[in-house]
């Protein structure tokens, strides 16, 4: 019965909250932003889940859309290796406890959009033995994970971030299995971990890892004492295990990745929530060393969030404006930029995003597979829309999480983790390429 009071409440209340403005432009280099709007209780209405029924997401004319895994276990981010073989991780963490009453009703809400699968706990293997696009073998490859998000592949070693802590398992290509516990590199802050998912991507020589650390709440609510090394991303040694902030007050960074243009870390983040449906926008961004970007004082540069106690001007002249907005609330959880001319055409130079969608406004946001395209190592034009159609009817029949380039095989890999797929999109008539001459990755 409170269960039902709750949901009536959340109901009632978000039917009283404004509307988005389809005036405003929300993408781009320059986002516009609107007038803060705290509210009792913020809009939330998530689709909920329904099946494909036979049918595919939309790509663009041109391209080709495939399954080529199912009946996976929460799939999140993925990660190719030297020999083709593609890993996929699985898995749901968190579980932080609810410190007020609208905590709970956004639970509630969140719950009824996601898929009814238990998280797998394990990374799965997928092989494409002849290269034509179609999945020969799906097993599991490492189980026994805490929560699996963030990939590398480093110098014979697969690097996995759990939600509690960094692993690593020594590879020998071909292997369709690896048993043991692994060897820890250093544990990651996990306290409370009400932004569980732990991203992560290497340096370009392969001697640092970067793990993307979210926050412990929206703006601090649950003390500051709590936040400590959350909001940052971390540089870990990757030999010794020794790790220090390269980067603060970024709120979630959900995906990194290596710029292959100027070999500088980027990442998508996830800005903070109960400002009005237009606030904050998500965003991509190059992440400096030692750079703030604003978290909890400030969002986009140095516009103050009158929430935070105590407040902090100091650090707010500090805070620094991200480089593309991606739109409020579309969630970003997947990243990868293009190599050697990516998908061709309007794809070949620029980064895909994952967007997972929003839960907390009444027009849904985000549930696609966008590209920004670059010029020169930079954003450069609007957002193009990839793969669309996870939404139907108000029901969500995906969710894009991470997205992975193979640029040998001209395809780009969705990660979806309410049908529990793994989608393939592709050029039509697009060379094959066997699986032995796939490129090296240490992503």
């Amino acid at each position: 019965m409170k269960r039902i009071v709750l949901l009536a409440l959340a109901a009632s209340l978000a039917a009283c909250q404004s509307q988005s403005d389809p005036d405003l432009d929300q993408t781009g280099e320059r986002p516009d932003l609107p007038q803060q709007s705290d509210t009792l209780l913020p809009a939330m209405k998530i689709p909920t889940p329904k099946g494909w029924d036979g049918e595919l997401p939309t790509v663009p004319e041109g391209f080709t859309v495939t399954a080529i895994a199912k009946d996976l276990k929460i799939p999140r981010q993925m990660l190719l290796l030297p020999n083709g073989d593609i890993l996929v991780a699985e898995g749901s963490g968190g579980h932080a406890p609810a410190v007020r009453p609208k905590d709970v009703i956004a639970g509630m809400i969140k719950k009824r959009g996601k898929s009814s699968v238990e998280g797998g706990n394990r990374i799965t293997l997928l092989r494409d033995r002849d290269g034509d696009g179609q999945t020969d073998l799906q097993t599991t490859f490492i189980d026994g994970l805490d929560a699996p998000y963030g990939l590398a592949f480093v110098d014979g070693k697969i690097y996995v971030a759990n939600q509690g802590n960094l692993v690593s398992f020594d590879y020998t290509e071909g292997a369709t299995r690896i048993d043991g516990p692994g060897t820890e590199v250093t544990k990651l802050p996990s306290v409370i971990n009400h932004h569980w998912t732990k991203a992560m991507t290497a340096s370009p020589d392969g001697s640092k890892l970067y793990v993307g650390i979210g926050s412990n709440s929206n703006v601090g609510e649950r003390g500051m004492d709590v936040e400590e090394d959350r909001a940052v991303i971390w540089e870990i040694d990757r030999q010794t295990g020794a790790n220090r902030i390269f980067a603060s007050g970024i709120r979630n960074p959900t995906a990194l990745s290596i710029n292959p243009w100027t070999e500088q870390l980027w990442a998508v983040v996830n800005e903070r929530d109960e400002l009005g449906p237009q606030l904050v926008p998500d965003y991509l961004t190059s992440v400096r060393q030692g750079a703030f970007y604003g978290w909890p004082y400030s969002y986009y540069g140095q516009h103050v969030d009158p929430r935070v106690r105590p407040q902090r001007p100091d650090l707010v002249r500090k805070a620094i404006a991200p480089d593309y907005a991606l739109g409020s609330h579309v969630a970003a959880l997947g990243l990868d930029f293009t190599t050697n001319g990516g998908l061709g055409g309007p794809f070949s130079e620029g980064a895909f995003v994952g967007e997972h969608g929003s839960w907390n406004r009444s027009d849904p946001s985000g549930y696609k597979v966008t590209f920004v395209p670059f010029r020169n190592g930079r954003p450069s034009g609007k957002p193009i829309d990839l793969a669309t159609g996870f939404l139907k009817d108000g029901h969500a029949r995906g969710r894009p999480v991470g997205v992975l380039f193979d640029e040998q095989r001209r395809a780009l890999l969705i990660a979806d983790d309410v049908s529990n797929t793994v989608w393939r999109v592709a050029l039509q008539g697009g060379s094959a390429v066997r699986a032995g001459e796939a490129r090296q990755s240490t992503r």
